[in-house]
Protein backbone atom coordinates (compact mmCIF):
# COMPACT_ATOMS: atom_id res chain seq x y z
CA UNK A 1 0.00 0.00 0.00
CA UNK A 2 2.90 2.59 0.99
CA UNK A 3 4.30 2.06 -2.50
CA UNK A 4 0.86 3.04 -4.17
CA UNK A 5 0.84 5.83 -2.27
CA UNK A 6 3.72 6.90 -2.96
CA UNK A 7 3.45 6.58 -7.01
CA UNK A 8 -0.24 8.49 -6.60
CA UNK A 9 2.28 11.26 -5.02
CA UNK A 10 3.90 10.97 -8.15
CA UNK A 11 1.45 11.15 -10.34
CA UNK A 12 -0.37 14.36 -8.33
CA UNK A 13 3.31 15.79 -8.67
CA UNK A 14 3.08 15.47 -12.42
CA UNK A 15 -0.36 16.50 -13.09
CA UNK A 16 -0.02 19.78 -10.50
CA UNK A 17 3.20 20.79 -12.08
CA UNK A 18 1.54 20.74 -15.27
CA UNK A 19 -1.34 22.93 -14.08
CA UNK A 20 1.31 25.51 -13.04
CA UNK A 21 3.28 24.79 -16.01
CA UNK A 22 -0.13 25.63 -18.24
CA UNK A 23 -1.36 28.12 -15.85
CA UNK A 24 1.97 30.43 -16.27
CA UNK A 25 1.65 30.90 -19.76
CA UNK A 26 -1.91 30.90 -20.28
CA UNK A 27 -3.08 33.45 -17.56
CA UNK A 28 -0.01 34.96 -15.36
CA UNK A 29 2.56 35.93 -18.07
CA UNK A 30 -0.23 36.71 -20.68
CA UNK A 31 -1.76 39.43 -18.83
CA UNK A 32 1.82 40.38 -17.31
CA UNK A 33 3.61 43.50 -18.48
CA UNK A 34 7.02 42.65 -17.53
CA UNK A 35 10.12 45.39 -19.09
CA UNK A 36 12.53 44.78 -20.57
CA UNK A 37 11.93 41.64 -22.37
CA UNK A 38 14.91 40.00 -21.09
CA UNK A 39 13.33 40.36 -17.42
CA UNK A 40 9.95 38.62 -18.55
CA UNK A 41 12.25 35.75 -20.49
CA UNK A 42 14.03 35.26 -17.09
CA UNK A 43 10.85 35.31 -14.98
CA UNK A 44 9.39 32.60 -17.61
CA UNK A 45 12.42 30.81 -17.74
CA UNK A 46 12.53 30.29 -13.71
CA UNK A 47 9.06 29.65 -13.76
CA UNK A 48 9.05 27.03 -16.24
CA UNK A 49 12.09 25.30 -14.12
CA UNK A 50 9.60 25.09 -11.68
CA UNK A 51 7.61 22.87 -13.22
CA UNK A 52 10.22 20.71 -14.70
CA UNK A 53 11.83 20.29 -11.25
CA UNK A 54 7.95 18.95 -9.66
CA UNK A 55 7.70 16.93 -13.10
CA UNK A 56 11.45 15.20 -12.51
CA UNK A 57 10.11 14.66 -8.25
CA UNK A 58 6.64 12.79 -9.54
CA UNK A 59 8.29 11.04 -11.62
CA UNK A 60 11.53 10.16 -9.19
CA UNK A 61 8.17 9.23 -6.54
CA UNK A 62 7.24 6.97 -9.32
CA UNK A 63 10.13 5.20 -9.42
CA UNK A 64 10.57 4.43 -5.79
CA UNK A 65 8.99 1.27 -5.59
CA UNK A 66 11.79 -0.39 -7.25
CA UNK A 67 14.78 1.24 -5.89
CA UNK A 68 17.15 -1.16 -4.29
CA UNK A 69 18.83 0.73 -2.39
CA UNK A 70 16.63 1.78 1.02
CA UNK A 71 18.63 4.88 1.59
CA UNK A 72 18.06 6.14 -1.69
CA UNK A 73 14.28 5.68 -0.98
CA UNK A 74 14.63 7.47 2.30
CA UNK A 75 16.27 10.20 0.64
CA UNK A 76 14.16 10.72 -2.36
CA UNK A 77 10.88 10.84 -0.63
CA UNK A 78 12.28 13.31 1.97
CA UNK A 79 13.40 15.65 -0.98
CA UNK A 80 10.09 15.57 -2.51
CA UNK A 81 8.13 16.43 0.86
CA UNK A 82 10.44 19.37 1.02
CA UNK A 83 10.24 20.52 -2.02
CA UNK A 84 6.45 20.40 -2.12
CA UNK A 85 6.34 21.04 1.65
CA UNK A 86 7.87 24.63 0.97
CA UNK A 87 5.93 25.34 -2.22
CA UNK A 88 2.77 23.95 -0.68
CA UNK A 89 4.12 26.86 2.28
CA UNK A 90 4.89 29.84 0.05
CA UNK A 91 1.55 29.22 -2.13
CA UNK A 92 -0.64 29.79 1.01
CA UNK A 93 1.06 32.49 2.14
CA UNK A 94 1.63 34.24 -1.10
CA UNK A 95 -1.92 33.58 -2.07
CA UNK A 96 -3.58 34.10 1.83
CA UNK A 97 -4.49 30.14 0.70
CA UNK A 98 -7.30 31.46 -1.74
CA UNK A 99 -5.22 29.22 -4.79
CA UNK A 100 -6.18 25.80 -4.92
CA UNK A 101 -2.66 25.31 -5.65
CA UNK A 102 -1.49 24.97 -1.94
CA UNK A 103 -3.69 21.98 -1.33
CA UNK A 104 -2.76 20.39 -4.39
CA UNK A 105 1.01 20.73 -3.09
CA UNK A 106 0.09 19.26 0.44
CA UNK A 107 -1.39 16.40 -1.12
CA UNK A 108 1.35 15.53 -2.72
CA UNK A 109 3.20 15.70 0.66
CA UNK A 110 0.62 13.84 2.34
CA UNK A 111 0.92 10.96 0.24
CA UNK A 112 4.22 11.11 -0.07
CA UNK A 113 4.58 11.05 3.90
CA UNK A 114 2.10 8.28 4.24
CA UNK A 115 3.64 6.08 1.83
CA UNK A 116 7.18 6.73 3.82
Amino acid sequence: MRDVLLQCAGVTAIVVALIHGVLGETVVFAHASITPERLRTLLRVVWQASTVAWIGCGVLLIAVPWMESEPARHWTVMTAIAVFGLAAVGNAWATRARHFGWIMLAGVVAMAAAGY
